[in-house]
């Protein structure tokens, strides 16, 4: 994992930040989600008609449980510290490029592709994802996730309180 410090993270435009692990989508997570969801529709579910009348002869893989999956690849990948709060602002050109066959496994790769800045303490950071299916060189899933950074304010250190100690920040979670 890459721990970035909000004052630094210009360093990172156009660069490759990571890439999670390997997770192997199970048909009991398939099935979790279509209870969550409600989407019961037969070719995520039914692996009997799966075999007979899919062309991967196995259900395939919701879409937006794929995407659902962004947030605990993202933060396999980065944590960043320097900031008072992190939200997620959304997500544009998000493509699924193809059906995934329940049982494969995925992984995304990650890009900050661009900062706009806001005032002195705020910035939105665009980071480019691609979904990756384990046995296959083309993409699954592509889309562009936009989190806005307030970063921490800097206090000069109570020496009263904390003798010796300087300026510091904590890693703080990201509302993904």
């Amino acid at each position: 994992m890459v721990t970035i410090d909000i004052k630094d993270i210009q360093q990172y435009i156009g660069r490759e930040i990571g890439i999670s692990r390997w997770v192997e989508i199970t048909q009991s997570r398939v099935s979790k989600f279509a209870e969550a969801t409600g989407n019961f529709q037969w070719v995520h579910v039914d692996a009997e008609r799966a075999r007979t009348e899919l062309p991967s002869g196995q259900t395939i893989i919701h879409n937006f449980l794929l995407l659902s999956l962004i947030p605990q690849f993202f933060d396999q990948i980065v944590s960043f510290s320097g900031l008072e709060y992190g939200l997620n602002r959304g997500a544009e050109k998000i493509r699924f490029i193809k059906p995934l066959a329940t049982g494969s496994k995925v992984r995304i790769r990650l890009k900050l592709s661009k900062l706009e800045y806001h005032d002195q303490k705020g910035q939105t950071a665009t980071f480019h994802i691609v979904m990756e299916e384990e046995s296959s060189d083309a993409p699954v899933l592509i889309m562009d996730l936009q989190l806005r950074f307030v970063a921490a304010m800097r206090k000069a250190p109570d020496i009263d309180r904390h003798p010796g100690l300087s300026d510091h920040h904590k890693p703080v979670a990201l509302g993904l």
